[in-house]
């Protein structure tokens, strides 16, 4: 060896750059999202054997769909942490969301509110009509979540009706996770003991078709997309985010039902409170919106 040219070490057989690796990481989001479809998968079954002698699957099927809202969220978050998104795994997504966020609560809605009803005042016609609504609403509530995921795919830009802050990012309606979740919190508040009184079962049905009518509104609503967990953050922000991990633990039934309705009903109250807002003063013309990247 010429001591004037010294060799160069080799890099070992690991430490060479593959050309495969950024085709094998696309396989981190969909496994992510074959979860949100197998526990969706798991919910229709916990359904399907569900009772009012054994309410027990019907508060399986809801945890069952709170899961699913987990891996849904980290699925994309991950995709754009590695830069493996790809188009494959949007259709995939939006795939995997019909399944466990609209056919799953769907029927959990239907099973747990509507057909398990006892009869009422003795009267089987009044039970039947209360069952073939409480079938109605729950596909509309289907078909909304599905026709939200349809208009994503195809507008490319689309514009709130009440936009907010230019420098925040929002889904135009509510996002189908979360009306899959609202369903399933206020199935979970009551470890799935079904509905037996008459009001409870309209209120009920009043609750899905407004979580249908929200999402294939053009109301906004906050998707956290401006939060980047790969900053530093305050110490605050850890300490409240812990406390709320240990609030869902141990309280999980009433903690996850506020945080749903609440999610629910910021969107009526952000569009009310822009309606006021207009009438008092004509908003000036914003600039061009962006709507978060995200199926759902």
């Amino acid at each position: 060896m010429d001591p004037e040219f010294p060799e160069i070490p080799r890099r070992r057989r690991e430490d060479r750059p593959s050309g495969r690796l950024r085709k094998g990481m696309y396989i981190l989001p969909s496994l992510f999202t074959a979860a949100n479809m197998a526990m969706g998968y798991y919910a229709i079954l916990q359904v399907t054997h569900a009772t009012a002698a054994e309410p027990w699957h019907f508060d399986f099927a809801a945890k069952a769909i709170g899961f699913a809202v987990l891996f849904d969220g980290l699925d994309g978050r991950i995709a754009r942490m590695t830069h493996t998104s790809s188009d494959f795994g949007r259709e995939l997504d939006s795939l995997a969301d019909v399944i466990t966020f609209g056919v799953a609560p769907a029927l959990l809605a239907w099973m747990w509110g509507f057909r398990q009803l006892p009869v009422f005042l003795s009267s089987t016609e009044l039970t039947g009509k209360m069952i073939q609504l409480g079938a109605i609403s729950s596909f509309l509530f289907l078909m909304a979540g599905a026709s939200r995921l349809a208009r994503f795919n195809i507008v490319a830009n689309p514009q709130p009706s009440n936009p907010g802050r230019p420098g925040k990012k929002y889904f135009v309606g509510m996002p189908i996770p979360a009306g899959a979740g609202v369903i399933a919190a206020v199935v979970h508040s009551s470890l799935g003991d079904p509905i037996s009184s008459l009001w409870s079962c309209i209120a009920w049905m009043l609750v899905i078709v407004a979580a249908g009518y929200l999402m294939v509104s053009t109301w906004r609503f906050y998707s956290f997309k401006d939060i980047d967990f790969r900053s530093r953050q305050p110490f605050q922000l850890v300490i409240l985010l812990g406390l709320l991990f240990a609030a869902i633990w141990f309280f999980s039934q009433w903690v996850l039902f506020v945080i749903a309705l609440a999610y629910m009903f910021s969107g009526v109250f952000w569009r009310l409170q822009w309606i006021v807002r207009r009438k008092r003063n004509p908003p000036p013309p914003l600039p061009p919106y962006q709507e978060a990247s995200q199926t759902s």
